[in-house]
């Protein structure tokens, strides 16, 4: 049974950090590209952050130069550390498996997570 167990959201001020993982089980973890996406309240579930199988990085544009996506392939994990957080950031994160990624869109992922809460307070 595939599973995508994020952790590591919760409350910060503005300008502070946080690191989030993502745990993935029942499924081949190299062969899949995994991403994060977010979604804030009454808006659309956005890309934030993706990391091929060969390791190359893609972000949105809105978090470029604050937040970086890893990957570890030997211990299926997945993590995103976020900084200089603002409170635009606040949404819940979902660690995403895409089984043939182009454009990182939302319907084309293949697994979700349950999703983590990130509250950046002003």
């Amino acid at each position: 049974q595939v599973q995508l167990v994020e952790s590591g959201g919760g409350l910060v001020q503005a300008g502070g950090s946080l690191r989030l993982s993502c745990a993935a089980s029942g499924f081949t973890f190299s062969t899949y590209a995994m991403g994060w996406f977010r979604q804030a309240p009454g808006k659309e579930r956005e890309f934030v952050a993706g990391a091929r199988r060969s390791g190359t990085t893609y972000y949105a544009d809105s978090v470029k130069g604050r937040f970086t996506i890893s990957r570890d392939n030997a211990n299926y994990m997945v993590y995103l550390q976020m900084n200089s957080l603002k409170p635009e950031d606040t949404a819940v994160y979902y660690c995403a498996a895409d089984r043939a990624p182009g454009a990182w869109s939302v319907r084309d992922i293949n697994y979700w997570g349950k999703g983590t809460l990130v509250t950046v307070s002003s």
